[in-house]
C-alpha cells in the first residue's frame, strides 16, 4: 500500500507554518505488520518489508534489475498495440491511464538478457497493469518469446503474476490459452528448457496455460496461485478448503510446484538450473 498522503503536524514552535515535513509518495505501509516503511528501504531489500519478511509485489524494471545482469537486457522489438475488440469506451481510457501511471505500454516486457553469464529469453508479466491480465498483447509477446528461444536455442524464463484473462477483450483473450499452450509444446519438441517462476497472484488463464506447464516451476513464498479464487470454490462446492489453500507452501506440499525460492535467490538459483540442464 502506498502512502501517498501524510496528516499535517500540529503547529509547534519549530512548525509555525504547519507544513508537511515529510515528502509524499516516499513512503510505504506493510500490509502484514502495519508497518510504515521508506520505499528507499525497501527497494534495497527486494521489495521485501525488512520488520516482517512480507512480499511486496515488483514492478517489471526493478525485477529485471534484480534478475538479469547489468547491461544485457534487449527487450523485443515488437511493433503491435492492445486493441478494442469490444469496442468499449472504458476500456481504451484505462489503458491510456495505466500508461501514464506505470510507464509501461502493456502488462508484460520480453527480451533476452544473461543471468550470471547465462543467456536466456526472458518475460517479466507486472500486476500494476490491469492485473498482469493476458490480453492479445500479452499472449503475442509470450508466445513470441517462446518462438524465439526455439530460434535462438536458449532456455526462457517467465515470471508470472495475473489475475487471469482480460475479459475486456472477450473470447480473443481466452484464446491466447490455446496459444501460448500450443507454442510451450513446440518448446517442449525442440528441447529447450523453460522455468516458470510463479509470484503474487497468479490466477485464472495464466495458470491454466502457459504458467503451469514449465519444465521447472518456482515460486515465491506465499505466493497465492490457482485458477479460481479461494471464496468462488467454497461457494461452488459448498465446502471449507483447507487452511493456507492455493499458497505456494500448499502447492508444493501437494506437488503443484517444484521448489519455493526466495526473492534473493531466485538469480542463483536460475543460472544453477540452467547450467545443470546443459
Amino acid at each position: 500500500m502506498i502512502v501517498d498522503k501524510m496528516k499535517k503536524r500540529a503547529p509547534t514552535a519549530k512548525n509555525k507554518e504547519n507544513k508537511v515535513d515529510i515528502q509524499v509518495g516516499k513512503w510505504v505501509k506493510c500490509d502484514k505488520c502495519q508497518e510504515i516503511i521508506y520505499k528507499e528501504t525497501m527497494r534495497n531489500n527486494y521489495n521485501i518489508c525488512p520488520n516482517c519478511g512480507a512480499y511486496f509485489r515488483m514492478h517489471i524494471n526493478r525485477r529485471l534489475e534484480s534478475i538479469i545482469d547489468e547491461g544485457t537486457y534487449k527487450k523485443f522489438d515488437l511493433n503491435i498495440d492492445t486493441t478494442n475488440p469490444l469496442g468499449l469506451e472504458e476500456y481504451t481510457k484505462k489503458i491510456k491511464g495505466l500508461r501514464e501511471k506505470t510507464g509501461l505500454q502493456e502488462a508484460v516486457s520480453a527480451g533476452t538478457g544473461k543471468i550470471n553469464g547465462e543467456k536466456v529469453v526472458i518475460c517479466v508479466m507486472d500486476s500494476g497493469f490491469l492485473m498482469g491480465s493476458m490480453g492479445i498483447v500479452v499472449g503475442e509477446k509470450i508466445t513470441y518469446s517462446i518462438e524465439k528461444a526455439i530460434e535462438l536455442k536458449l532456455p526462457i524464463i517467465i515470471f508470472c503474476v495475473s489475475g487471469g484473462a482480460r475479459m475486456q477483450e472477450g473470447i480473443i483473450s481466452l484464446m491466447q490459452m490455446a496459444k501460448t499452450t500450443a507454442a510451450i509444446s513446440k518448446l517442449n519438441e525442440a528441447g529447450q528448457l523453460y522455468i516458470s517462476v510463479l509470484t503474487d497472484p497468479t490466477y485464472g488463464g495464466v495458470t491454466a496455460s502457459f504458467a503451469s506447464i514449465a519444465d521447472i516451476i518456482l515460486a515465491e513464498p506465499g505466493a497465492m496461485i490457482g485458477f479460481a479464487g479461494k471464496r468462488v470454490i467454497e461457494q461452488t462446492i459448498g465446502e471449507k478448503l483447507p487452511e493456507g489453500f492455493q499458497t505456494a507452501e500448499f502447492l508444493l506440499e501437494h506437488g503443484f510446484i517444484d521448489k519455493i525460492v526466495e526473492r534473493r535467490e531466485l538469480k542463483d538459483t536460475i543460472s544453477k538450473l540452467i547450467r545443470m540442464s546443459k
